[in-house]
Parts: structure tokens; C-alpha cells; sequence
């Protein structure tokens, strides 16, 4: 692993290296992004070790983001920091990022359940002159021995209601990729968007097959809904694709896809389940938010930054 450049200040010392083929809890800071020809990896060192850590695609137009065609990028912070230490961090980034002429950086803070400081690191974004861009609401189910729980006691009801409804419900690794056009063509049936790289999921599963996990239910054989499952770290799991097909006449069919996406994470002693946002062109997507909170126990903002230089 090659640094691509080190400057020490004060007791800390940044390193800048690439991130591709390295390896990171959350996987898809290592994937490559289309049209980033780089990918960097600020990390914040003490006595060799990284105390927090940022990583930037860079395009050709001399932008950073943190991280394009991903759900989120951000600081994590590995070892404890004080705010001090934490403030030296960001101006440290943002000057290595001016120093490389760049122009123009933006940062998608992840949610609380991801990163703990949280609060602090958006704190000190707009203290150090980033902008607001936007913000999204994330449901969420915290806690490994609440989703156990939950799984354990709704189980029976949920097969219950797939037998009365003739259903059968199948989980697990993805073994093909014809899901990904039902779930575009019923998503737009219903006029909602599908703006999702097939080319760059499909690269993502078959490096890291392991993250990836199909829910389908199926009525006759043939799938009536979809759900995408992922391990964007080791201890959560998120609910990312999912769509039923319009003509479909069962009820409660989303519902089946949840509860298994709970099942899985029990089986995985996951800490967090991620539902996601819901979100349509106009505002908030009540109906959506209403059907999730069944499912969530929490509520956190996704804050999207961005900073001229």
C-alpha cells in the first residue's frame, strides 16, 4: 500500500492513499466508481494508527465526493477524538483537497447508527464552511436482541399468512440477475423511479457476494415481489431494491419481504436494520414512512454537504 502523500500537524499526521482493493467495514469504499478515475482515502494517523478516516472519489473535474452512486460516504471516526482533534481532521482534508486543485467538495454524512459522532461531525462541517445540500429521513430497527426478539415472535404469524395466502417466501444469496428488470419494470408501471447502475451492482455482488441477499415471494412460481438485502457493514443490514408487481391481488406482500429481511438479520446477529429513506419529488412519502414505522424503532437524518474551493 502506497501513500500517495503524508504531512504531519501537530501531534497527527494525514495519509492519503487509494482505497481500491483496500478493506473497509463498509465494502463499497474500496469499489470504484464510473468516471472517478481516483479514489482516496484521507486518514487521520497518531502513532501509526487511524484515529479517523474520509474517502473521496475524484472526478475529472476536479470534484471530491464522498461517495458518488453509493448510499452515503463520510468521516468515521475509528479511535476516540476530542473536538479539537476531530476540527484538525476536517481543515487538514480540505486543505490536502485545495492543495490538489480541487474544486468543489461534497460529503453525505451517514446516519447516526453508523457513526456514533454523528452529531458532532455535522457540528463541525458547517462550522468549517460547508453547505447544507440536502436531507434525508433513514427508519431504522436498532438493537441485535430487539431484532431477535421480534423475529422469534412474529415468525409464526408471518407463516401464517404466507400459507393462507398460497405464498412461499425465499431468502439468500443471489444466484442470477433477472430480478433487477422485474423490479425496474413493476417500479415503473407504478411510476416511480429506477435509478439504479445495473452494471455496477451487478460488479459489487460478484465481488462481495457474500453482502448481497435476494427476498423474493413467490405465487405459483412466480415472483410477485422483490426485495435486495445488503451487509453495507459487518453488523447491519439494509433494505435497498424492493417492488411488487402491480397486478399482484395479495395482500400484505411487503410485509413478507420485511419480516424475512428480519430474519436474516437475526440470523446474522446483525446490531441495526436500515430501511431507508422515502422520499418521492414533491416531499416526504407519508404513505411509505407510515408503512416502515411497523418495522422501525428509530429515526435518523442523512445530511448531504458541500463546500467551494
Amino acid at each position: 500500500m502506497e501513500a500517495y502523500r503524508k504531512g504531519i500537524i501537530d501531534s497527527h499526521e494525514l495519509a492519503v492513499y487509494s482505497s481500491i482493493e483496500e478493506s473497509f467495514p463498509y465494502f463499497l469504499r474500496s469499489c470504484p466508481t464510473v468516471g472517478y478515475p481516483k479514489q482516496l482515502d484521507f486518514r487521520w494517523l497518531k502513532k501509526g494508527k487511524v484515529k479517523a478516516s474520509i474517502t473521496f472519489a475524484i472526478s475529472e473535474r476536479a470534484e471530491a465526493i464522498s461517495l458518488p452512486q453509493s448510499p452515503f460516504g463520510g468521516i468515521f471516526v475509528e479511535i476516540s477524538l476530542s473536538s479539537a482533534e476531530l476540527e484538525k481532521f476536517v481543515k487538514a482534508v480540505v486543505e490536502e483537497l485545495r492543495r490538489r486543485q480541487i474544486s468543489l467538495v461534497k460529503i453525505v454524512q451517514p446516519p447516526k447508527p453508523y457513526e456514533s459522532g454523528f452529531d458532532l461531525i455535522n457540528y463541525l462541517l458547517y462550522k468549517n464552511g460547508f453547505a447544507q445540500e440536502s436531507v434525508l429521513s433513514h427508519q431504522f430497527f436498532i438493537g441485535k436482541k430487539k431484532i431477535k426478539k421480534l423475529a422469534k415472535k412474529e415468525q409464526s404469524k408471518f407463516q401464517t399468512k404466507a400459507k393462507e395466502m398460497g405464498a412461499k417466501v425465499q431468502a439468500g444469496p443471489i444466484q442470477n440477475f433477472g430480478f433487477l428488470q422485474e423490479i425496474r419494470a413493476w417500479n415503473r408501471e407504478k411510476g416511480f423511479d429506477a435509478n439504479f447502475d445495473d452494471k455496477r451492482l451487478i460488479a459489487h455482488v460478484s465481488e462481495y457476494p457474500e453482502r448481497y441477499f435476494l427476498i423474493s415471494v413467490l405465487k405459483e412460481d412466480k415472483a410477485v415481489a422483490h426485495t435486495l438485502a445488503v451487509q453495507l457493514t459487518p453488523d447491519s443490514f439494509y433494505y435497498f431494491l424492493s417492488a411488487i408487481q402491480p397486478r399482484c391481488a395479495l395482500k400484505n406482500v411487503g410485509e413478507l419481504c420485511l419480516f424475512q429481511l428480519f430474519q436474516l438479520a437475526a440470523e446474522h446477529n446483525s446490531n441495526f436494520i436500515d430501511l431507508g429513506s422515502s422520499d418521492t419529488d414533491a416531499g416526504a412519502n407519508h404513505s411509505l414512512i407510515f408503512f416502515k414505522s411497523r418495522f422501525s424503532n428509530d429515526v435518523c437524518n442523512k445530511i448531504s454537504w458541500s463546500l467551494m474551493l
